[in-house]
């Protein structure tokens, strides 16, 4: 049985949960988030814990592989709808800058021409600064898609460190070209 499946995940106040027909509705201040159950996990909720277990119609590797990941992605509703996630990105080169236009991203990162993106539903994108983007939503899954998206479009380089890179993240540098005499 799954380590990270038998732990009871524990509900706050303001924050319900909901299972209907195999599916569970998870609500609370920040947003409402649902997911769809797989035929080989059952759920338990009883007051402020829900309890995730397998049941014996599936195959028992299947439900084993199954019980900690439903465990874990109920776990990141709840604390979603509760308090959020929340991903910061720093701009790091000479004339680079974010904007935040409505549901649109404007990136000037030294390509010939902007590169905007469309903001995706139950995201917001803030910029305090020109050079830094905070990226928060309910979704776990969809703001870190969002802040990956972003930063693939120029990632941060080894030799001068430009980029686009998550705030704390360390980027490895390299020693450039040396001419000898």
């Amino acid at each position: 049985m799954s380590r990270i499946g038998k732990l009871p995940i524990p509900v706050p106040s303001g924050v319900s949960v909901e299972e209907k027909s195999r599916s569970v509705t998870v609500k609370g201040p920040k947003g409402t988030l649902s997911l769809n159950l797989r035929p080989e996990i059952d759920i338990a909720i009883d007051g402020s814990v829900v309890t995730v277990t397998p049941n014996g119609s599936g195959a028992a590797r299947q439900a084993r592989a199954f019980h900690g990941l439903t465990r874990a992605l109920l776990a990141n509703m709840v604390q979603g709808v509760h308090k959020g996630y929340e991903k910061q990105l720093d701009i790091i080169g000479i004339g680079w800058n974010a904007q935040g236009q409505g549901k649109k991203l404007t990136l000037n990162i030294g390509f010939c021409h902007p590169v905007i993106f469309d903001i995706p539903e139950g995201v917001e994108v803030e910029t305090p600064k020109p050079v830094n983007i905070v990226i928060r939503g309910a979704d776990k899954y969809a703001v870190g898609q969002f802040a990956a998206t972003v930063r693939a479009v120029r990632p941060p380089e080894p030799y001068k460190g430009k980029g686009i890179r998550y705030r704390g993240e360390y980027v490895r540098r390299k020693q450039g070209k040396s001419f000898g005499s």
